[in-house]
């Protein structure tokens, strides 16, 4: 089957969370809507991989914090539409060097947001940290928050959620549908893919790490850096010990950051294992259609000693260890690319684009975001610096 010939308000780029949450945004506003996903939905390839990522309010950047607190309603909503809790409030845990700046921020200006922005938070020591989360060995100096209203969002579930929400408001999704052109003009887009050639008023490109190439035939060039980032699930040794989310913020080593992060129970699946994670953005991808979903060895193994030593909770022999496709801006001040094509594109505001970032937590925000942009050319999204030009 094609849809070659019929035309729709919108065509999406890309079936992962954030091309399904524009997709139903647009659909329930009474547009048509087609999505083209390259490989099947649900696909472990692309920035949606995973069962869980973390949810926090706190960041350093006092915007990403607004936007997390934004969203929230908005995941709300989402779980109302389909009965289905989706974000967990498991609690978020950050310790550590406390002035050590790092790609995820630095513990003490997140802790200043959330003062200014009246997120309750505890401030606790290291021993205090050790007393009250299975923690061991951890460094005199080390100190941290935790906030209680953080923890994890489903991102299966999520992705079923938006694909049936979707699917009841009339969109239409093609899998195995790669994308080869996207042709604005002053009419419309056309838009050719392995399954045929579509015509769309819009086109919503949500193609993760696979942006980058789609959109440099466009003159588009996203400075973006692609990683493989290794993890790897453990067993708890007590079914009565749990663990909120947690990240470790660490001086870097010579060989690597030095950061590590975890999980505590996904409370959908009554598993006795958790995943955690050495946070290296240090092995490279250039192109996203040969990465594999391999560990790194030498990234496994230092995870495996941290989980050692001070993780007595777990058993620290690694189970289903493998590694995800991350695209980040080689900016980290930018957080992600958003917004309409630049200027320099014939009829740019016929494509919006989001590619890349850590954005889950506003899934339910950037796909409004996303439909607004396309059908009625603006939005209360501050693009700010995360707008292309």
């Amino acid at each position: 089957m094609t849809t070659s010939g019929k035309d729709y308000d919108v065509v999406v780029v890309g079936g992962g969370a954030v091309g399904l949450a524009a997709a139903w945004n647009a659909a329930r506003r009474g547009r048509s809507v087609l999505v083209l996903e390259q490989y099947e939905l649900f696909t472990q390839r692309g920035s949606s991989g995973g069962a869980e990522r973390q949810w926090r309010l706190q960041y350093s950047e006092e915007d990403l914090a607004r936007l997390t607190l934004e969203a929230q309603p908005l995941w709300r909503e989402l779980e109302e539409a389909g009965g289905r809790r989706l974000v967990h409030h498991t609690g978020s845990l950050w310790f550590g060097d406390t002035t050590e700046a790092t790609n995820e921020g630095m513990i003490s200006d997140a802790a200043k947001v959330l003062e200014r922005i009246g997120v309750s938070h505890e401030w606790l020591n290291a021993r205090e940290i050790q007393d009250r989360f299975p923690f061991a060995a951890l460094p005199d100096h080390y100190e941290g928050f935790y906030q209680p209203d953080g923890g994890i969002a489903d991102v299966k579930g999520t992705l079923w959620l938006l694909h049936e929400q979707a699917r009841l408001a009339g969109v239409t999704v093609l899998e195995h549908a790669k994308v080869e052109e996207i042709a604005p003009d002053a009419d419309g887009v056309t838009v050719r893919s392995s399954r045929g050639v579509h015509r769309g008023q819009h086109v919503i490109i949500a193609a993760g790490p696979f942006a980058k190439p789609l959109l440099a035939p466009l003159g588009i060039e996203l400075d973006v850096h692609l990683f493989q980032m290794t993890s790897a699930s453990f067993r708890l040794r007590d079914p009565g010990v749990d663990l909120p989310t947690w990240f470790a913020f660490q001086k870097p080593t010579e060989e690597d950051t030095n950061l590590f992060y975890g999980f505590g129970r996904n409370p959908w699946s009554g598993s006795d294992v958790v995943r955690a994670g050495p946070d290296f953005e240090d092995h490279e991808v250039e192109d996203p259609y040969r990465a594999d979903n391999a560990a790194v060895p030498r990234h496994l193994e230092r995870l495996t000693e941290w989980v050692a030593a001070h993780m007595p909770a777990l058993d620290p022999e690694p189970r289903l260890a493998g590694s995800f496709l991350a695209a980040l801006p080689a900016d980290s001040e930018r957080q992600f690319y958003f917004g309409h094509a630049p200027a320099h594109v014939p009829n740019a505001e016929r494509l919006v684009i989001f590619s890349t970032g850590w954005g889950f937590k506003f899934v339910p925000l950037l796909g409004r975001a996303c439909a607004e942009l396309a059908l009625d050319g603006r939005t209360g999204f501050d693009l700010g610096r995360f707008a292309l030009v």
